[in-house]
């Protein structure tokens, strides 16, 4: 490891990715897990990548189809240690990761699919949660696959947009 940062053994390496999944809400890739972690300049990315291996391997962190999540031992682990994480780095950390919780709470939140029809066309199914349950749910008639997956897109875009348009719409006095 190189000495321009503030992470400069592979405890410290494993410690942040700890700190940083016991942070996450949901699993997430190696790729998103990697820019995370590499907020210290200390810390290449073969560091990143074999302390990451050594605690999938010692169950620290579980690893299902490319997605990695922090396991109860090293939850219980970490929470124990993670002040040893230097406090500009946990600044560092927190504050991206926050950035990735936002992002992946809300995309637990909002679920499209499609389904070709047997008559034409394509059902697209777009539904909205408040976390706890459904806010809106619709099916939309699309022409073709491009059109579908346009609607799919423009929905995980804009959902609450759509959602709060459509309220407006059917409380209005004006129809």
């Amino acid at each position: 490891m190189n000495n321009f940062g503030f992470i400069h053994d592979k405890l410290e390496v494993k410690i942040l990715i700890l700190f940083i999944l016991n942070r996450l809400p949901e699993p997430v890739g190696k790729e998103a897990l990697a820019e995370l972690t590499l907020c210290d300049n200390g810390i290449t990315y073969f560091d990143f990548a074999d302390s990451l291996g050594e605690l999938v391997s010692t169950a620290h962190v579980y690893e299902k189809d490319g997605k990695y999540l922090i396991t109860d031992k090293g939850s219980r682990n970490v929470a124990e240690i993670e002040g040893l994480v230097p406090y500009s780095v946990r600044i560092r950390a927190e504050k991206e990761t926050r950035r990735l919780s936002d992002e992946l709470m809300r995309g637990a939140m909002i679920k499209t699919s499609r389904e070709e029809r047997s008559s034409g066309g394509f059902t697209v199914s777009l539904s909205l949660s408040d976390g706890i349950d459904s806010v809106i749910s619709m099916e939309i008639l699309a022409g073709n696959e491009k059109q579908a997956e346009k609607i799919e897109r423009n929905f995980n875009k804009n959902a609450e947009h759509i959602y709060n348009a459509v309220v407006n719409i059917l409380l209005s006095e004006n129809l």
